[in-house]
């Protein structure tokens, strides 16, 4: 019974290693590439091709050469970016969504409102502007605004 728990449990980490590999290369390769060498290397190459243009004659497969380079790089790089991007933006949203929770009076149905429907963005979002106006209102009268109102 240990045997087969045990080896059940390997099987379920080979599986998730194999599932996250894109994401460590993902992630690995957005922070290499957030560096300032990666530029400079960028920059580098970008200079010794064009100092290489009279060379080729300028020519067309010269020109080839950078357009088919910057337009792989350029297609990698997009799923990359939003790869960091998706990633990045559900870890705020958690941390958030934490904040939430841990703030006693916040309202928890609050807690996953970037799955909701963009007219219940919308309502939310009104209610929102009518508190902070109301907050405004009481500032340029004198008044504190640091209650907490009912939505």
């Amino acid at each position: 019974m240990a045997v087969r728990a045990l080896s059940q449990r390997k099987q379920r980490k080979a599986c998730m290693e194999r599932k996250n590999w894109y994401a460590r290369v993902a992630k690995k390769t957005a922070h290499i590439c957030g560096k300032s060498f990666v530029f400079s290397g960028a920059v580098g190459i970008i200079l010794v091709w064009l100092i290489t243009g009279p060379l080729f004659g300028f020519s067309d497969t010269w020109q080839l050469v950078i357009n088919t380079g910057t337009t792989i790089i350029t297609f990698l790089m997009v799923f990359l970016i939003q790869n960091t991007q998706n990633r990045d933006t559900e870890a705020i949203q958690l941390k958030l969504d934490e904040l939430i929770r841990a703030t006693n009076g916040a309202h928890n149905a609050l807690l996953d409102l970037e799955e909701l429907e963009q007219e219940s963005l919308e309502t939310f979002k009104h209610k929102y502007q009518g508190l902070a106006e109301q907050a405004r209102t009481r500032l340029r009268s004198g008044q504190i605004d640091t209650d907490t109102p009912e939505v």
